[in-house]
This record gives structure tokens, sequence and C-alpha cells, in this order.
């Protein structure tokens, strides 16, 4: 179907500051229509010379990556106009032992067998982004007030290229203007010295900070008195480290990418490789061509739970050859996840009445705790329960069941659609409870799995943002560097926006990253924002949360990833750690896109010695060369002795106990954990489960275009999917306005206006859209009990024609 698009803006920032309270009562949340914006190609949410564009959705039938993939790099390299140098880059993408550098896009792990193309068409896309001839300087920043900005969209605002000089806001003429680095580093340092106390300033940090950037920004925090250190993973897979640190003593999942190689059996829970992850679209796809069983668990059916040409599979690729990806689709509810993991329990205890074999009993004998108590729960629970709660039939989950104890190892591996609920901690354990039924842990080709996103996530709280470190760390760390480290815990996301709208936060400093539109309640998270003394941002390029400042606020740009490092010592290289506990070193290979940008590092140690002039830290020593912080680093991180020696070639991975047996856990073994089963269906017949997802034109909050390929969206994102029944319910057509409501835990209402239904493949019950926009619909006060994490998979709304 194709219909005329209406101007629709999604985005609530748009609104007058003067509008927003910082301690609603009641509100009612309605973006309102902002100016027609005429910046950029394409508007991020619709507008610029895409308005006049007609919208349309059908479904995808083609695989995934292939020639789409292959036709969409194309045009990114044409419009970016990086024909040659866009394509060298990809040559030295993920490539660390040819002093290439890391995609700065997802986590999953390099190809270990030398391939040279070890790349998709997202990262493609976001060093395509990094790599643009355009700027954003001063000139520019004297033609436009910020007023004038928040009417831009956000597309827009990227789009204007590459940040050059450092800015600081002038609240007498609404404009950003040049400071020069010593003046924004006093700025600073003087307004962090002049706060009654360091827990008045909260630094964020999103999963693109290298992992030597993310020991000093941990380390100048600390010095100065607090472990308010909020990052990107409490919004992601917070849930997952709490699940595995509770159930298995460590943090991380425990299988690599050779295990992946090798497993019989792969459930993949709440992914959307594809657009997520899509490099894993070459181990799915290896795996079906080599006989393993593979299992997609999701509410909806995506592109890469069906097929796949590998774009590096140049005979596939001529033929239009194209691979299986799955064995089975099951279609859970949202949060269904843990009702159908312990069906598949259930149904393998059953069936070990009449072969004992299925179940390990030795491995749970000498490396598990609480078995039998787990066994009891599992039996007590009613067929109907799990068939309600899931989703699914007994029969789909016996089926599921039954690959499962078929499969000499398995892998269980899940993302955001597992996390972000209220139980996403029990969810995640068990997921471990049925890998230790089977012994699938310790092993080759077997154990959980989790599927991180941003591409060092995982490093940045080996490295130390964390919130709540632990005892151990901190001793280390003080041992180390000679700093004395606060103990007490500090403040994660959602508890840094709260403090910024109490007025107990009153500086916040951000490393990468779009905050306000990453962040649940954006009306709520600008408020929080524009409620500080001073924001700082470190960042690439222009984005939404520079116009969200406080009354004084520093843009601050930065060196990207692709971009060569040179310091006193030489040229400069930076680690990261995969998804799978990878670490390995990235080398920038082109000139910086302006001769003013400093590297993170540099950023870092300047801000520090701001903030602690009489600091014994040697700030400016460990920016001359990198491997000074390494040593460093070596002596306070567990795992990572020898640092330096250990990077040369491909890199190392650090050592992960539970992998080995070894159980960090009160009992010294792996815990089964005894979770109720969680009540996960609408409350009424007028209520829907919302999540929200990203587009595959998107990575994060940067949205390339307003298509959605592997959905089969093009020209729109103020869409809500539906189940066409649940339409036909409400009286509802294909493509209807319709206002979507949620009610906050805060007591808040919320609104979005004039979105479209699109009827889809999606569970009875449940609806999904696109985050940022949606963000709106869920309270500061919307988070899980268990892991703290913004419930953005997990929105109860009510959906009727505006």
């Amino acid at each position: 179907m194709t219909q005329e698009r209406d101007r629709i803006d999604p985005d609530p920032t748009h609104q007058a500051r003067e509008s927003i309270e910082p301690h609603p009562v009641e509100r009612s949340t309605v973006p309102p229509e902002p100016p027609v914006n005429t910046r950029g190609e394409q508007g991020q949410f619709g507008y610029g010379k895409g308005d006049d564009k007609p919208w349309s959705q059908q479904d995808y039938h083609h695989p995934a990556a292939g020639w789409g993939a292959a036709v969409s790099v194309s045009q990114v390299l044409v419009r970016e106009r990086q024909p040659f140098r866009g394509s060298f880059a990809m040559l030295k993408m993920n490539q660390p032992a040819h002093n290439g550098f890391d995609c700065p896009g997802c986590a999953w792990p390099d190809d270990q067998h030398g391939l040279r193309l070890d790349l998709c068409e997202n990262g493609i896309k976001h060093v395509t982004w990094e790599m643009t001839r355009k700027r954003t300087t001063s000139e520019f920043f004297a033609r436009h007030t910020v007023t004038e900005l928040e009417s831009w969209t956000d597309f827009a605002l990227e789009n204007e290229g590459r940040l050059t000089e450092p800015m600081s806001y002038n609240p007498a003429t609404d404009t950003y203007e040049p400071i020069s680095w010593q003046d924004a580093f006093a700025l600073v340092g003087d307004t962090l010295r002049g706060l009654d106390s360091p827990h008045q300033a909260a630094f964020y940090t999103s999963g693109r900070l290298s992992n030597e950037a993310t020991f000093l920004y941990q380390l100048w925090v600390r010095e100065y008195g607090t472990n308010n250190l909020p990052d990107c993973s409490n919004m992601c897979h917070e849930a997952s480290g709490r699940a595995l640190k509770k159930s298995l003593g460590t943090g991380k999942g425990t299988c690599d990418l050779e295990d992946w190689e090798k497993a019989d059996a792969l459930f993949i829970l709440g992914v959307n490789a594809a657009s997520n992850a899509p490099r894993m679209l070459t181990a799915l796809a290896d795996a079906h061509k080599r006989g393993a069983q593979i299992v997609h668990v999701n509410p909806l059916v995506e592109a890469a739970s069906r097929s796949t040409i590998v774009p590096h599979d140049f005979a596939d690729m001529a033929t239009f050859t194209k691979t299986g990806t799955s064995t089975l689709d099951l279609q859970v509810r949202p949060g269904g996840d843990l009702a159908y993991i312990r069906g598949m329990a259930k149904a393998l205890l059953e069936e070990a009445t009449s072969r004992p074999e299925l179940i390990d009993e030795e491995f749970i004998a000498r490396h598990t705790h609480d078995f039998d108590a787990y066994r009891a729960l599992v039996e007590q629970t009613p067929w109907p329960e799990l068939e309600r709660q899931s989703g699914l039939t007994e029969k789909e989950i016996r089926a599921s069941a039954k690959i499962y104890w078929e499969a000499g190892s398995a892998i269980i591996s899940w993302c955001l659609g597992v996390t972000q609920h209220e139980h996403g901690v029990d969810t995640a354990r068990e997921i471990v409870n049925l890998l230790l039924m089977r012994g699938n842990l310790g092993r080759e080709g077997a154990g959980p799995s989790p599927v991180r996103g941003h591409s060092n996530v995982q490093g940045n709280r080996t490295c130390g943002i964390d919130h709540r470190p632990t005892e151990d760390f901190l001793s280390r760390l003080d041992a180390a560097t000679g700093i004395v480290s606060p103990r007490e815990h500090g403040l994660d996301t959602v508890g840094t926006i709260k403090g910024m709208n109490d007025g107990d936060v009153k500086v916040f400093v951000s490393l990468g990253g779009n905050f306000v539109l990453a962040a649940p309640d954006t009306v709520y998270t600008t408020a929080g924002l524009r409620n500080t003394e001073l924001t700082v941002q470190v960042s690439t390029k222009l984005n939404r949360s520079h116009l969200v400042h406080g009354r004084r606020a520093l843009i601050l740009p930065c060196l990207g990833r692709t971009e060569k490092d040179e310091q006193k010592g030489g040229l400069q290289g930076q680690t990261v750690e995969d998804a799978m506990s990878m670490v390995h070193i990235s080398h920038g290979m082109k000139k910086p896109a302006s001769k003013h940008l400093l590297s993170e590092p540099a950023i870092l140690a300047g801000m520090a010695r701001a903030t602690l002039p009489d600091s014994p830290t040697p700030w400016e020593w460990y920016v001359e060369d990198y491997s000074r912080i390494r040593d460093t680093m070596a002596k306070a991180l567990a795992g990572f002795d020898y640092f330096n020696e250990r990077l040369r070639g491909r890199g190392f991975r650090i050592a992960q106990p539970a992998r080995e047996l070894v159980f960090l856990t009160p009992s010294e073994r792996a815990e089964f954990s005894l979770a109720a089963l969680p009540d996960v269906v609408p409350a009424s017949p007028d209520e829907l489960i919302l999540q929200t997802m990203r587009s595959h034109d998107q990575w994060n909050t940067t949205i390339y275009s307003d298509n959605d390929r592997y959905r089969g969206v093009k020209n729109l994102r103020t869409l809500v999917f539906m189940n066409r029944e649940d339409m036909a319910r409400r009286g509802l057509a294909e493509g209807d306005l319709v206002t979507l409501r949620s009610t906050s835990k805060d007591g808040t209402t919320r609104e979005l206006r004039n979105y479209r239904a699109i009827g889809y493949d999606i569970p009875a019950g449940s609806a999904a859209g696109y985050m940022p926009e949606m963000n709106v619909l869920i309270g500061w006060a919307d988070y899980s009990t268990q892991s703290d994490q913004p419930l953005m998979k997990n929105i109860r709304v009510t959906i009727a024609r505006s």
C-alpha cells in the first residue's frame, strides 16, 4: 500500500524550553508541529526533501545482506562522496593484524581466519558517516542560534558534518562560540571544584569509548571522588551482567567465535541480527551449511531468521545463491522468553523420565547448586500457563526442546528483547538454568552468549565504567594508581536523570552518544539537562544533546575511530573489547577532520588536570604514549597482565573463570535460579505491550534515512506495527492515523499522535515501533526493579484512531 505522508513531529524536545516543568505532577506528552525544515537531504523524522515522498510498506522476502546490502553500500559511498577512500577503508576495517581500525559500530567479534572483508553494510554506513567531507565550523554556529537549530531534524543536524573546534554556549546570543582548549578545560575544572560535593556531577559513557580512554575517564572521576558513572549498558545489557554474575560469578558470556563455529545448535533470542549485528549472518550461514540447528525466538520474524547471501562469498553473490539461517522460528510474546525457556526445561525433564541420560547428572552434582529445587519448580509449572505467558503452543516449545536435547552442544544467545523487561535478570538466569541441565558450559560449542551492542560497551565496563564497582576492582585500582577511590555506589542512567531534575546533579559530562534521545522519557530528560549548571559533550558530530544543555555548555570535538592519533610518542593505537571478551588494538588511517581535534584520552587528561591541579597522576605523561596507560591497566585490571605484549597479532581473550568451571559465587558453584513465572499478558483487551526497536537504516540514535528495508518500509518512521486482528478489533485500516497512550509508574500520562498503523506479522496483544521517537512513552520511573533498566520492550499502551 502507498499513501501520501503527513508531517508529524515525534520529537518533544522541539517544544519551547519554558514549557517543560522540572517536577511535573501530571502531564500529557504530545509532540507539537515543528517549523518546516529545509535542511538536509532527508529529514531524520520525515522532513526535508523526503517530505513529498509517498510512504509504503510491503513484506520483505529477499535474503538478508546480499545484493540489497551491496547496493545500499554503493549508494552510501556515492552520497557521502567517498567512493575511493570508503573502499580503501573497507579493506582496513576490523583488521587488527594489518594495523587496521575497529569498526565503530557493533561489538560482534572479528574473524579469526584472515578474512579481509570482515565487515557489513551498517559498519560501512557508520564509517562513511564519520569520514564525511562536510564540516560544522565556528562560522556555522555564528549563523544559527540554538533556538533555530532546535527546529532542525536530527538528520539535518548530523548531516552538517564533523565538528572542528571546541565551542562554548553564550546565553546572551543563544549561540555556540569558539573557546580554546585550555579555557574549556578550565571551565570544567572550575565548575567541578566549585560544587559542594563530587556527587553533584555525573559522567556518562557511550559504548564507543576505547579501553584506554575509559580507564583514564573512570580514574579521573574516582580520584575526583564519585562513582556517578552511568553508561549505555544501564539501558541495554545491565540485566545480562547481573544475571550472569549471580548464576556464574562472572558478568560476561563464556563463548567465543570458535564456539559458534562448533555448536550443534544455536538459540537466538530477542535479536535482530541483520540490522544490529550483521556479521552474525556469517556465523549463522556457516552453521546452517554444516548442519547445525538454529532456532530464532522473537516477536517479529526478522530477515536474519530466514536466509542470507553473505557479501564476501563471491560465488553465492554471483549466482544469487542464498543460505538458510534458521531451522525454527518462534514468535514469542514480548516478555514471554522466560516462560518459553522454562517450557523447554519442562519438556526436557519429561523426556528424561524415559531417557535419563539427557540430564547431565554428573555435571550438575559436581558444579551446580539447587537443581532439585529448580526441578520441583519446573514440574509444578502447568503447561497451560507456560503457553499463555510465552504466547507459544506446547507443541512449538516441545519441538524447540527436542532440538536442544538432540544437540551435542548448544549456545543460547540473547539481546535486548530479553533484557529490557522487568524480569530481564530472571530470564537470563533461566537461560543459564537450561544450559546447566545438559552441561552446556565449559566445553567447546556451548554456553551463554549475550549479543552486545556498541563496539566497546563491554570494554567500558571491564575498564571501570561501573556505578556499582566491586571492592576487588577498587582495591586493585587504588594499589596500581595511588588514589583512594570512593566506596559509595553512584548513580546509573535513570538515577542521573532524576538527580538532574531534582537539582542534585549540577554537572553532566558525556563521552560520546546522544543522551537526550537515547534515554527514556525524552521530555523529563530534557528538563533535567536544562536544569544543570554545566553540560559537556565530547562528540564527533552535532546532535540533539548539544541543543539540550545546561546554563553553561561545552562541545568538545574529538578524533574519530578512523583517524590517525599522533602524540609525542608517535602514532597511537587504542584497544576495544568485543562481545566475546577479545581485546585488540585499533589504528586510525586517515587525516583528522580538523587540526583542532584532540583524542579522547587527551581531552580527558586535560579535564582531569584542570579539575585536580595537584593530582600526582601523570595525566600528560599518559597521553604522550598510550602504552603507558596500558602498563598501568595491566596492574589495575584482572586479566590484563602483559597488556602491551599480548596485543601483537590479533590480540587476546580475557579469561572467563566460568568457562573453566570456576564459579566466583558464594557456593563456588553455578547457581540455579528459582524465579516465579512473571505475568506478561496484557491486563485488558484494550492494552497492548509495545516494544521499541531500531530500523535497519539506523544505528542507535543516528538515523540514515526514513527507510527500514528488512521490514519493507519506505519513507516512514512515525508508525506502529500491529497485529492485524488487533487492528480489526479497534476498527483500524492499514495506514490509519492513531494515537498511542501510556501511563507511567510516576503517575504521568503521555501520548504520541498521528502515527500510522501498519499491519504486521506480530503476536496478538503486542505492538512495535521505532526508538528514539517512542521513548517519550516511557516514564523515568518505568524501569526494572531487578536491573534498573528502562522498560523499552515492555511499554503498556492503548492505541486508538486519532
